[in-house]
Parts: structure tokens; C-alpha cells; sequence
């Protein structure tokens, strides 16, 4: 099963890809057009030309997980992009990759910040 925890890193790559892409395609792309290791346990998400399936691929130590989400009636309008042009991909939080995954737009979602100081009184410090 695909697990995705607040601190698993998130990549979206920006550029649709063909669709009939398996595993092998997907790692290739992960390496030659996003820069990643797909071994390294990040979780890559693709989507395909219409905008109506999106793929995900991570591995888990002992092999590659690929999950599929092909909307019904709508698609995946929200699609983040990058200032940058060169970039081909952008990094995303695992609440922002919900709501993309929902057909929401990553950018409004809102979550609780990932680290917090805890304000630790004085007459307590060792």
C-alpha cells in the first residue's frame, strides 16, 4: 500500500505525460526529466494529457507501487505549475497531494504548520 505521512516528500511533475506508461517508463522519467531517484522512497505523481488520470509511483524497499485515479466526470484542473520554467517538477506537502487528489486546488489547503517551537518555561530547562 502506498503510504503517504506528513513527512513523505511529494513530487508533482509539472509536464503531462503518455498515459500508457507503466513502472519502468515512469522510473526513466523520474530519472532523465525530474533529477529524482524513484528508489529513494519519494512519491511522484503524474497525470496524463486530458488531465483525467493521474499516476503515482513510489518505491517501498522491496518493489515500486503504482496507483491510478481516473475522475469520471471532471479532471484534475488544480494542476500545480512552477515560476520557473525550467523546473520540471514542484515539491508538495502530503495535505496539498490530498486535496490535488481529491480534484481540489493544492494551494488552497490548509493545514497546520509542519514544526513548531514548544515555549518550554524557563524553570523547567535542564
Amino acid at each position: 500500500m502506498i503510504q503517504v505521512s506528513p513527512t513523505t516528500r511529494v513530487l508533482v511533475a509539472v509536464a503531462a505525460i503518455d498515459g500508457r506508461k507503466g513502472i519502468d517508463g515512469l522510473a526513466q522519467l523520474c530519472r532523465t526529466e525530474l533529477s529524482c531517484d524513484p528508489m529513494s522512497g519519494v512519491l511522484v505523481c503524474f497525470r496524463n494529457r486530458s488531465g483525467k488520470t493521474v499516476k503515482l509511483l513510489q518505491y517501498d524497499g522491496q518493489g515500486f507501487w503504482l496507483c491510478q485515479k481516473r475522475m469520471s466526470t471532471s479532471n484534475f484542473k488544480h494542476w500545480p505549475t512552477v515560476g520557473d520554467r525550467s523546473a520540471a517538477s514542484r515539491e508538495l506537502l502530503a495535505h496539498e497531494l490530498y486535496a490535488l487528489l481529491m480534484g481540489g486546488d493544492p494551494s488552497q489547503a490548509r493545514a497546520a504548520p509542519m514544526w513548531r517551537r514548544v515555549n518550554v518555561p524557563s524553570e523547567v530547562r535542564v
